[in-house]
């Protein structure tokens, strides 16, 4: 992934915002919910930033982004589904999403829609304001591919491992 068009200036604290104000590190993640690189990414890393969002080492802020892509407007569907004022049950729909990926991945978008209803029991929510501001934030910034994530200065894709991600966290303790 060539991170070196990112406009990280361009890029706010605003989306679902797990953890505190006050943490010494904030990591700012962009996903789409059907893409099955931020599936991998966010299984093999959730566990570490939840533990470091407990000990008040890591902000995690978490942006939901549409993409155009055919393949991922399902994800787009299913961020229509999330509810966003209250970041641990976001949190919670999102896993449970991911864990279903499987299921709802190759169905017709008015199916996704409702297996995101019937099967998941989530509820279809006004975030068209939420997706069209962090949309419009990833246009401006270049963030082109997800999963995008961001500690600091520094730029990640799914190859992010759980050392490195450890390392950057807990450095200048």
């Amino acid at each position: 992934m060539d991170t070196t068009n990112i406009k990280l200036d361009d890029i706010t604290d605003f989306g679902i915002v797990l953890g505190s104000e006050s943490a010494p590190k904030t990591m700012i993640e962009y996903i789409n919910l059907r893409c099955p690189y931020c599936k991998q990414f966010w299984n093999q890393n959730y566990s570490l930033l939840d533990g470091a969002i407990k000990s008040g080492q890591l902000k995690l802020v978490i942006k939901l982004l549409d993409k155009v892509k055919p393949s991922l407007q399902r994800g787009n569907i299913m961020h229509h589904h999330i509810t966003l004022d209250e970041p641990e049950l976001a949190v919670k729909e999102i896993q449970q999403i991911f864990d279903t990926q499987d299921d709802w991945s190759s169905l017709s978008l008015s199916e996704v829609a409702s297996f995101a209803k019937e099967k998941l029991g989530l509820k279809e929510q006004m975030n068209d304001r939420y997706v069209t501001k962090i949309f419009r934030e990833a246009e401006s910034a270049n963030i082109v591919f997800v999963p995008t994530a961001i500690i600091e200065d520094n730029i990640f894709d799914e190859h992010l491992d759980l050392i490195e991600l450890d390392l950057l966290i807990n450095q200048n303790k």
